[in-house]
């Protein structure tokens, strides 16, 4: 006959015990505070998708794995104020989803960026991606110039290539341009298991990047990813100053940025 290891056995009895020691609102707070704490939940681990991913040691739980167990739990008869409890973890779950619209954009953010403030929050909030994210991609296609066009013909804002637009559409147009935009980087967002970095190689380098190793990126998206992923971090975080966007001015930034400056100021 099979037998358990001890170790594993001590262990199964101790849970055995803790569970009949608690009451039924006992039990509830234990579970949901081992599950929280297993999946060391954040806003920044809570994605798009339909399943758990595993990238870099972390756990990033999809937007319905939240809202599934406050359903769940708030449908038991089992605990008699789970439903209380499951609708605070509802309206947190929906809160994630629809973004905090009392947002405020990171305040190292270029003076040219943060003309756009109101503008990018409604495009995030109209799009469904974070402020802070597409904020960060304004900031190294364009830093908040609307009308520079690369040479590559990426245009506007966003630096959006053509073929993203609908025949007629102005390429140059803020709201159109942001539309195109936010739409690439929300397809790269979901493409990537909603994983920061690779979404951001994505808008730079094509969906192919994703499944590539990093070391066969070309240059020019290793240093995107590397200055993105700083930017938005600092941001995410509420950092009052960015190391990162520091040295993407001093690596050339800076002109673009007095370039959109004087464009706006026209």
């Amino acid at each position: 006959m099979f037998r358990l290891p001890a170790s594993i056995h001590r262990s199964q009895q101790k849970l055995k015990t803790r569970l009949r020691s608690l009451s039924a609102r006992g039990i509830f707070d234990w579970l949901a505070a081992n599950l929280l704490r297993f999946l060391r939940l954040s806003r920044d681990q809570i994605r798009g998708g339909r399943r758990l991913v595993k990238r870099d040691g972390v756990w990033y739980v999809p937007l319905w794995l939240p809202i599934a167990i406050a359903i769940a739990l708030a449908s038991s008869a089992v605990w008699d104020d789970a439903a209380q409890v499951a609708g605070r973890l509802t309206s947190a779950a929906f809160h994630v989803i629809g973004g905090n619209r009392e947002v405020k954009l990171a305040p190292f953010f270029a003076p040219a960026v943060r003309h756009w403030s109101d503008e990018i929050k409604y495009w995030s909030a109209q799009n469904g991606v974070d402020p802070q994210l597409l904020a960060t991609v304004m900031q190294i296609e364009s830093c908040g110039h609307p009308t520079v066009i690369s040479n590559a013909g990426a245009q506007g804002l966003f630096q959006v290539m053509p073929f993203h637009f609908e025949a007629g559409e102005d390429m140059l147009d803020p709201a159109t341009n942001a539309k195109r935009g936010a739409s690439f980087l929300k397809y790269c967002a979901g493409a990537a298991d909603g994983v920061v970095g690779l979404t951001l190689a994505c808008y730079n380098g094509g969906p192919s990047v994703i499944n590539r190793e990093r070391d066969r990126w070309s240059t020019e998206t290793q240093k995107y990813y590397r200055w993105g992923v700083g930017i938005y971090s600092d941001a995410a975080a509420g950092a009052a100053n960015s190391e990162t966007l520091n040295q993407w001015l001093d690596a050339g930034g800076e002109r673009l940025c007095a370039s959109a400056l004087r464009e706006l100021e026209r």
